[in-house]
């Protein structure tokens, strides 16, 4: 299977959106299931009757995904999680707003995001907080869409600045593998413990055919995650071989 996080698209360049579309191209021709660890767009919320427009190429080339047999699961980010039943009624994924366990490919597997577990700024974990309570979910949706996804440019460009503070992304990650040590060490249950969020690609061993996985940032390179019978395995994708592998 493969796994895929932090893309960014609407945030991201042009040639990274297009170079994503390309690896769903390839995607069938390497699994049978497409996880999607949260933050595929910089923003998503889903109105009851509107879905962004500039997303639909995306949520086009996903369809063929599906179509072409393709299991697919997505996983909402800090800039995404605000879902509905869209992602099941007319793309028939599943869709999870917060962290879940899933079997994968045999795995027990706790599945989260990774936003609230290591921030280290105040903005951040405020945020955090705040977009997670259920009225700013119900504020935020009688809103005009127009105005809306105005206001969560402003916000998606000013958080944006605090994700090239490389030595902050830095910290984030060490405390992220800290916290998912943590949880395969307390819940010998699970196999495998896949985060995202940081922008830092991981795979920790923690015993026999056990791991901490972080498939990176697409928008970093092309970075994603094959998840096969024997383990995970780090990949980019540069778009010139025939398959994501």
């Amino acid at each position: 299977m493969v796994i895929v996080s932090d893309a960014h698209l609407g945030h991201a360049s042009p040639a990274i959106t297009d170079l994503f579309h390309r690896f769903l191209e390839a995607v069938p021709r390497t699994g049978h299931h497409l996880l999607i660890n949260g933050d595929l767009f910089d923003f998503w919320f889903e109105y009851r009757r509107v879905i962004p427009r500039t997303a639909f190429p995306t949520l086009a080339a996903l369809a063929a995904v599906r179509k072409a047999g393709v299991e697919l699961t997505v996983v909402g980010g800090n800039h995404d999680r605000w879902g509905g039943d869209f992602w099941t009624n007319e793309l028939g994924a599943r869709f999870h707003a917060e962290p879940v366990t899933l079997d994968l490919m045999g795995f027990r597997s706790f599945v989260a995001h990774g936003d609230g577990l290591s921030e280290s700024r105040v903005a951040s974990r405020v945020m955090h907080g705040v977009t997670r309570l259920p009225i700013t979910v119900q504020l935020f949706r009688w809103i005009h869409p127009d105005l809306g996804f105005w206001i969560a440019d402003r916000m998606s460009s000013s958080l944006a600045e605090q994700t090239r503070d490389a030595g902050a992304l830095d910290r984030a990650a060490a405390v992220q593998k800290t916290f998912a040590e943590q949880m395969l060490s307390e819940r010998k249950e699970l196999d495998l413990v896949v985060l995202s969020h940081t922008h830092r690609a991981a795979m920790v061993p923690a015993g026999e055919r056990r791991w901490f996985l972080n498939p990176g940032a697409f928008m970093d390179g092309g970075a994603y995650a094959l998840l096969t019978e024997s383990g995970p395995v780090l990949r980019n994708f540069s778009g010139a071989t025939a398959a994501p592998a």
